[in-house]
């Protein structure tokens, strides 16, 4: 036998299909479509999203305070400094609590949202990504747009309520009980939690004309219902950009994975330590090589999604702006503005670069988030059989 050719391990009769960068011992993984994938790739998103979030709340409150235009902190945007000189301001009004403000709303938010992105995610891809044919470039970006626009929807209030808390730059001390007095701090953020949820409910917004939907439930609707439409205040400029956001992300990951997999390099990038999964066919179609990959090295799994981070904040950023304007509008006036709006008034104060405000911030925050999400899921995936 001419010992060049490799041989494919038959396992249960099935060939599975190995290359250099998957060992040839293989672990059966589960079925996508069984309850029990679900679950866990929901319990392994959700855990992802929530350590990236962790690890960059600091930054995340610094770059709403300058998306918005806080009247407070307006003058430090647009500088690496001005991003130190607006921490350090933080730090004094609010002590260290102040840099985490709203993130227990994140929190509760970022959970079910990165669930359902991952749990989504896998799902459409495994429809519209079968096997090895139909891997394109077109169904990676439909895969994962699709994914954040059903995350995105369910959990869009949640997002609005954390831009609202980090957005509030009152100094919430009490005269009587130092401020560095743990229960009253958490007392304090309880009720800030509760006022503001309070607070966007109760509003009557002029509604901008460009918003027919939203005129169209305020008349037809009892108050008591058509008030919950406040909680999706700046929903549509998400939408709009959560398409190039999630998409970008998850193309750009998969890519980077395909890159840092091909032969010359994967003896340096991918962990040969841990067997890769295979998934056996019903059907006995070939398997999609994607599920049967070996987990990257540590640095360049953090690698590829840094890179995804940084490709998917730049594609989305100025919808993002224009969605930060839009949430916390009922702030200072209680109006509604629309996008064309908001986007004329970005333009005339700033220019284009306007719609790129706090950017870098932005790219200091989502390389490590982002990073840190997808090593977070892809190691917990491995540990939980998926």
């Amino acid at each position: 036998m001419n010992q060049e050719t490799k041989l494919s391990p038959i396992i249960n009769n099935t060939k599975v299909h190995t290359d250099d960068s998957t060992p040839f011992e293989a672990k059966a993984s589960l079925d996508k479509s069984s309850a029990e994938y679900i679950i866990k790739t929901g319990l392994a998103g959700g855990l992802a999203g929530s350590s990236g979030k962790t690890l960059i709340a600091p930054l995340d409150r610094i770059k709403i305070l300058f998306q918005t235009s806080n009247p407070l902190y307006k003058q430090y945007s647009g500088s690496i400094f001005g991003m130190f000189k607006a921490g350090k301001k933080i730090y004094i009004n609010d002590g260290i609590f102040g840099f985490f403000q709203g993130h227990s709303a994140t929190l509760l938010r970022i959970f079910p949202y990165a669930a359902i992105k991952f749990v989504m995610y896998e799902q459409v891809r495994r429809i519209l990504i079968p096997n090895d044919d139909y891997e394109t470039s077109v169904r990676r970006l439909m895969s994962g747009s699709i994914a954040g626009l059903c995350s995105v929807f369910v959990t869009y209030p949640l997002d609005l309520i954390r831009v609202r808390l980090a957005f509030d730059t009152k100094h919430h001390s009490s005269t009587t009980i130092p401020i560095h007095h743990k229960n009253h701090i958490h007392n304090i953020r309880k009720g800030l939690l509760v006022s503001t949820i309070q607070q966007i409910y109760k509003e009557h917004p002029i509604v901008d004309k460009q918003f027919f939907l939203i005129n169209m439930l305020k008349k037809n609707l009892p108050n008591k219902i058509s008030n919950l439409t406040n909680f999706y205040r700046g929903f549509i400029p998400t939408l709009m950009g959560m398409v190039p956001y999630a998409g970008v992300s998850f193309w750009t990951h998969d890519f980077v994975h395909d890159v840092l997999r091909l032969p010359l390099i994967a003896p340096y990038t991918v962990d040969q330590t841990h067997p890769g999964h295979f998934q056996l066919m019903s059907n006995g179609s070939k398997p999609s090589t994607h599920e049967q990959r070996s987990p990257l090295n540590t640095w360049a799994q953090l690698l590829a999604g840094g890179i995804a981070g940084m490709f998917s904040q730049t594609a989305a950023y100025p919808f993002e702006v224009i969605r930060r304007r839009m949430q916390v509008g009922g702030v200072n006036n209680g109006n509604f503005i629309g996008i064309g709006s908001i986007s004329k008034k970005i333009w005339k104060e700033r220019g284009f670069k306007g719609f790129y405000v706090g950017l870098s911030i932005g790219y200091i925050k989502v390389i490590p988030m982002v990073a840190c999400s997808f090593f977070v899921y892809e190691r917990t995936k491995y540990h939980l059989g998926i």
